[in-house]
């Protein structure tokens, strides 16, 4: 092969070099500077001051002998009284969605348990902060603050995000300031994970690889457009720190629950009343199905809102209102985010016939109980009450333990699904109300009264 002249292979090099650099101009949002260098500081500059910083302080609780609280024992060992409580303090982020009445987007578990909440904005004000309603279930939370000047986020639309996207992670790392990584969108719909110590109940995660690590909680995720996509979650790491792996949840899902707490102050689902499962090629295949896709009803709870529609255990979930149910999760999340009373229309898979139906959400059965340091024990666990679809409503009188999720306190601390619970340091209960206020009341270790298949437990728990 003949090889160019030296003075026109450099010409060659100089022309290629100018086309990759203006392929990469015509991609990238915002070429600035006299050599036309790529730069996404234009933007930030928009969108960084409405990033906060998110102090919490939290009073907790510090285990101790009772043996301590006995003055005699104290006079004669010469033990001074000392404060049970001790002071918590951690930081994380936030961001501002609407700046005319001060609303400030977060975490679930950044504010859980605080007793006081400061904002800091980027220009170095702070504001003591209101919080409006928290949501476990999505890991998401709503402040306010009272404040002039405020730079808020516009929303993005997080449902037609792609693997790819690019997208930044801004927040505030191990409280050492503001601080923006880049990343690309690395997988959606994240769902089924326990990681840094949440495990929500509605998952639909984005993935990212922008780098977050502890503190960036709460943050934000934009896209290029300077845009709100996600609000930064989760990270999994093995020890700690950042290797890549980040969550957020989706716009689309923080939204709708920040209206609930706008509105109610707490998130009000509805519900179908009816359990479960992803549909299998196995079970695909017994089925005459075209595809693994779908929610199995396995069971339809009697009385509930899918009962009253006319769901049958076997039917099989393909759409809510025209949008596909791919899985189980995926029903789960989109029932899970409807409000109480919410009119759907459903289309399902009978005897190989797909069919419409029309369904209104009811109200849930489950409970999770409200937090307080006594319940916190219960963390992991739904309650409900004892209702005609057990079948030992008419001869116990109690509260049933519905759901235990894995490696959760209630787990750790001997509660299974199926217990039923009759009585609270001896006090007996007939309703979740009843349960969460005598647990709430007790200032130590509880003792339950449980009914566990055919025997009889007195389980206490410190």
């Amino acid at each position: 092969m003949t090889r160019p002249h030296p003075a026109k292979y450099r010409t060659l090099l100089l022309l290629l070099s100018l086309a990759a650099a203006s392929a990469a101009s015509a991609q990238w949002p915002y070429p600035a500077g006299g050599e036309g260098k790529p730069t996404l500081a234009p933007m930030l500059k928009r969108v960084t001051p409405a990033v906060v910083n998110i102090a919490v302080t939290a009073r907790q609780r510090m285990p101790r002998h009772p043996m301590f609280d006995d003055p005699v024992f104290r006079r004669f060992f010469n033990i001074p009284r000392q404060p049970q409580d001790r002071l918590h303090r951690s930081v994380g982020s936030g961001v501002i969605v609407d700046a005319e009445r001060g609303y400030v987007m977060t975490n679930h578990h950044v504010v859980s348990g605080a007793d006081k909440l400061v904002v800091t904005l980027a220009d170095r004000r702070s504001f003591d902060a209101e919080l409006l309603g928290s949501d476990e279930g999505t890991d998401i939370a709503l402040l306010r603050i009272e404040a002039d000047d405020l730079a808020a986020l516009a929303f993005g639309d997080s449902e037609q995000l792609e693997v790819g996207d690019f997208v930044l992670a801004i927040g505030n790392p191990f409280g050492i300031g503001q601080t923006v990584t880049s990343g690309i969108v690395s997988a959606l719909g994240r769902t089924g994970l326990n990681v840094g110590g949440y495990v929500g109940g509605y998952q639909d995660f984005i993935q990212t690889d922008a780098s977050i690590n502890v503190g960036n909680s709460g943050g934000a995720l934009v896209d290029l457009d300077g845009r709100l996509v996600g609000i930064n979650s989760a990270i999994m790491s093995p020890a700690g720190g950042n290797v890549g792996i980040g969550f957020a949840v989706p716009t689309a899902m923080a939204r709708e629950v920040m209206d609930q707490l706008i509105e109610y102050g707490e998130v009000r689902r509805g519900q179908l009343g009816i359990h479960i499962q992803d549909v299998t090629p196995s079970i695909a295949e017994a089925l005459n199905l075209d595809a693994a896709l779908g929610a199995l009803v396995s069971q339809v709870v009697p009385g509930s809102a899918a009962e009253e529609a006319g769901l049958q255990a076997g039917d099989v979930i393909l759409a809510i209102d025209g949008r596909p149910v791919e899985d189980g999760t995926g029903l789960r999340n989109m029932i899970g985010l409807m409000r109480l009373g919410t009119d759907m229309e459903i289309t399902y898979i009978r005897d190989g016939e797909t069919r419409k139906m029309r369904a209104k959400t009811g109200r849930s059965s489950v409970q999770i109980l409200a937090e307080s340091e006594a319940v916190n024990k219960f963390k992991g666990a739904e309650f409900r009450d004892l209702d005609r679809s057990h079948p030992r409503y008419e001869t116990v009188e109690g509260v049933l333990v519905a759901e235990v999720e894995e490696g959760s306190p209630a787990e750790r601390n001997g509660l299974q699904p199926g217990d039923i619970v009759t009585a609270v340091n001896r006090k007996k209960v007939r309703s979740v109300a009843e349960f969460s206020e005598a647990a709430a009341g007790t200032g130590g270790a509880i003792a339950l009264d449980l009914l566990r298949g055919n025997s009889r437990l007195f389980l206490v728990i410190p």
